[in-house]
């Protein structure tokens, strides 16, 4: 099968396409995290999916050469387990393979006149998965915003909680370039895993401003809780 090029600009039609639905986005995820691969059985339980779900996007995922299997053995009577994994041009780009999606999803939606939107939802889906698996250490019942912090720290962003207001400020953005040539759909993607991952932790925080590069290495994650409905 013929590898992803390493360079996101050059991403095939197929890997976009591939990687516009959220739950092939979590597989991946999944994929990620796990080095050594995992089957379907091991896939569908972390994302609560049918196995036969499971099998279909990753076969959507394998023919845009995101996905590569191989046989495990069996242990016992009957098929060989196969087991999933990242492809090695998922793999490339200095060891991240978020900036990898996060280009991908970048070329997927920065033209399209509802790019800001679909990115935010992207990125919701995305904080409220890293919760479910327990990124980060992150779980319900304790500080949200400590755990929100958690995560950042381990996407990368070296945030730093502000203890006397209701912000994140983080020093790195992983996603620099990328960042300044489509913020419409980064920093909307992040302000989502945010929301998300706070939603996710049973908090009723959501982002309520991004102050993009306010200095060359510092964006602004402020956050508040939404004024009560009548």
């Amino acid at each position: 099968m013929e590898e992803m090029s390493a360079d996101p600009g050059t991403a095939s039609a197929a890997a976009q396409r591939a990687l516009s639905d959220d739950r092939r986005l979590a597989l991946v995820e999944q994929l990620r995290r796990r080095r050594d691969g995992a089957d379907v059985r091991e896939l569908g339980e972390a994302l609560g999916l049918h196995p036969n779900t499971v099998r279909w996007h990753l076969g959507i995922l394998a023919e845009a050469g995101l996905v590569e299997s191989r046989s495990a053995g069996a242990h016992g009577p009957g098929r060989p387990r196969i087991v999933y994994t990242l492809s090695r041009g998922a793999r490339r780009s200095g060891g991240d393979e978020h900036r990898l999606l996060a280009a991908v999803l970048a070329g997927v939606v920065a033209e399209a006149p509802d790019a800001e939107a679909r990115s935010e939802v992207a990125g919701y889906a995305w904080g409220r998965h890293a919760v479910a698996v327990g990124a980060g250490g992150a779980a319900p019942g304790g500080d949200a915003v400590e755990s929100v912090t958690a995560l950042l720290e381990e996407q990368g962003f070296e945030p730093e909680r502000d203890a006397g207001r209701p912000e994140i400020r983080m020093r790195r953005c992983p996603f620099h370039d990328l960042a300044e040539a489509h913020p419409e759909v980064v920093c909307a993607v992040h302000r989502g895993f945010v929301t998300g991952a706070l939603s996710e932790l049973g908090s009723d925080l959501v982002v309520s401003a991004l102050d993009v590069f306010v200095e060359p290495d510092l964006c602004v994650l402020r956050l508040s809780r939404p004024p009560e409905r009548a």
